[in-house]
């Protein structure tokens, strides 16, 4: 009996994990918060050192929704942070080969008279 190929269906746009809107999930909302409380910390340092109260409120909300925009997803499945992270890790990449050119055929020089 002829078997016929398996072929592998994966359909487009399925994600591997839940997400609460399009492009942000839980490891999403974890760097959200993260990026959120570096944003009140200095909103604080900020209220403290120049005792403006709508600076440190317009600097809270601005570290929020920028945290989440940068965390945000699109739908290649890369984030702005994910940007920065191989942008990084680009320029600490060795970008200068030097190299010697050497004898590539070790045999064509044995049979040389």
């Amino acid at each position: 009996m002829k078997q016929e190929p398996q072929v592998l269906y994966i359909p487009m746009g399925v994600k591997p994990e839940a997400e609460w809107f399009p492009g942000f999930g839980k490891q999403q909302l974890a760097q959200a918060i993260l990026g959120s409380t570096i944003a009140v910390a200095l909103a604080v340092l900020l209220w403290f050192i120049k005792g403006s109260v709508p600076l440190a409120v317009v600097t809270f909300l601005t570290g929020v929704s920028a945290s989440i925009m940068m965390t945000t997803k699109d739908r290649n499945n890369l984030s702005v942070l994910d940007q920065v992270r191989f942008m990084i890790r680009f320029m600490k990449t060795q970008k200068v080969y030097p190299y010697r050119a050497m004898a590539e055929w070790h045999w064509k020089e044995q049979k040389k008279p």
